[in-house]
Parts: C-alpha cells; sequence; structure tokens
C-alpha cells in the first residue's frame, strides 16, 4: 500500500515526468515524433530482409510475423535499458530533492509504454495492408499491454536500485537482452524451436506475450489466457518482492550517487 500512496501523493510529479519523456525523447530532432515509426520500420526492414529473404524464413506473411515480435521486443529492451541507467542518471536531482525514488523507474516503463502504444500503429498498418485484416481478438490488446507493463515495472524495481551498487549490471543487462532476443521467439515461431531447447522458451515470459500478440493480430485466435495469467501473476509477485529490494536499498542511494 505505500507504492500506491506514494503514487497517488505524487500523481502530477509522474505525470509530468512521463510527458516530459515522451515529448523529449526527439525533441531536437529535425523529424521529431516520425521517428517513432521510423526506427522500428527501419529494423522491420533488415530483420525482414535478413531473415525472409537470406536465410529463407518460412513463415507466412513474415514481415507482419516479424513486426508483431521486434515492436514488443523494442518495448522491453528498451524499458529495462533505460530504468537500469536512471538512478544514476538522476543522481544530482536524488541528493537535493526528496520524491518517492520508485517515481523515476515507474515514469520510464510508463514513457516506453506510451512510445508502444504509439508504435502499435505500425502493426495495425501491416496488418491492414497485408490483407490479414481486422479482428474482434483486438480487444485482448490492453491485457496484453498490462501484463508487459507489469513485468517490466517489476523487473525495473530490481536493475535501477541494484545497479547504483554495481554498475557492471548495465554491462550484464546489454550481454543478457541481446542472448534473450535470439531465446525469445521474435525472428522465428515457437515451433521451429528443437524439443530439446523447448524449455527456454516455456520459462520465458516475454516468448508468452509475444505469442499473443501474434495471436490476436495474425491468426485472430484468443492468446493463451492460461499462460498469461500465470506471468501476470508471477509478475505482480515479483513486484512486490521488487518493490521491498528497491525500498531497502534507496536508503543509501545519495551516498552512492
Amino acid at each position: 500500500m505505500k507504492i500506491l500512496k506514494n503514487l497517488y501523493a505524487y500523481r502530477e510529479l509522474l505525470k509530468t515526468s512521463v510527458k516530459k519523456d515522451v515529448r523529449g525523447k526527439y525533441k531536437k530532432s529535425t523529424l521529431g515524433v516520425i521517428w517513432s515509426f521510423l526506427n522500428p520500420l527501419l529494423q522491420i526492414a533488415v530483420y525482414a530482409f535478413v531473415f525472409g529473404v537470406i536465410l529463407g524464413a518460412e513463415e507466412e506473411n513474415y514481415a507482419v510475423f516479424i513486426c508483431c515480435g521486434l515492436i514488443p521486443w523494442t518495448f522491453f529492451s528498451a524499458a529495462i535499458n533505460r530504468t537500469a541507467f536512471t538512478m544514476i542518471e538522476n543522481g544530482n536531482i536524488l541528493k537535493k530533492v526528496y520524491f518517492p525514488r520508485e517515481i523515476l523507474p515507474i515514469s520510464v516503463v510508463t514513457a516506453e509504454a506510451v512510445n508502444f502504444v504509439i508504435s502499435s500503429i505500425i502493426i495495425l498498418c501491416f496488418v491492414i495492408f497485408s490483407g490479414i485484416g481486422f479482428s474482434w481478438t483486438w480487444i485482448f490488446y490492453p491485457l496484453l499491454l498490462v501484463v508487459m507493463y507489469i513485468f517490466l515495472i517489476a523487473v525495473s524495481f530490481f536493475v535501477s536500485s541494484i545497479t547504483v551498487y554495481f554498475r557492471d549490471l548495465q554491462h550484464f543487462i546489454g550481454v543478457f537482452l541481446q542472448l534473450l532476443f535470439y531465446a525469445t521467439p521474435i525472428a522465428y515461431s515457437t515451433e521451429r524451436v528443437p524439443a530439446s531447447f523447448s524449455w527456454v522458451v516455456k520459462l520465458n515470459p516475454v516468448a508468452y506475450i509475444i505469442e499473443g500478440f501474434r495471436d490476436i493480430f495474425i491468426y485472430h485466435s484468443i492468446p493463451d489466457l492460461l499462460s498469461l495469467s500465470v506471468v501476470l501473476l508471477g509478475s505482480l509477485l515479483l513486484a512486490v518482492i521488487g518493490y521491498f529490494v528497491f525500498d531497502k536499498l534507496q536508503k543509501g542511494f545519495a551516498e552512492e550517487l
């Protein structure tokens, strides 16, 4: 209940921080918000060419297939990378001004969630113009977004607080995300994973979320609600533990920073 009270008491600060983050991301660039669409499109084009043309991926509508995997992954990786640095980047503010420290990682994840929602327009365009079309299964989009959001909040509590004391964690996170990218069915389908390595995908919560987006956008089917429920409950539990760790470690932030 402590974190909920803090978020409510400082809701204007959280709102302002998220707005500043979203608006300031491409503030000084010539193309501005267009980069929110251009960056994912360029990545999709590269991966579609490498895996779809050169390596000959067998998945139907491969551009749409990679789009539904790459855009959620970008949300996931960007949120983790940025929350790992958020305490260090705001070290001067933390030393001078009091506010609930959890505002920082939560605002970063929320801002990235807003960027993800904007980027999801690309998924809709790919789905519509490829001929796949509309489907009532799109109503599960908010569920998938909430599951990933809570999971990222949980992870952000750990990485943002531990990095203050163990700076090398930032580099480990970069390596880990590279490995996790290939261990997640982004450029390939789960059916292509050898049986001996299927446990890697089954233990990967991001895999269930990405498969959920493909289910609702490409296959027009209901996502695996049982697996998503397990991921959601696990994320909530992880968030509680993560906040407990964050709350204990934040007492020494000012000294370490």
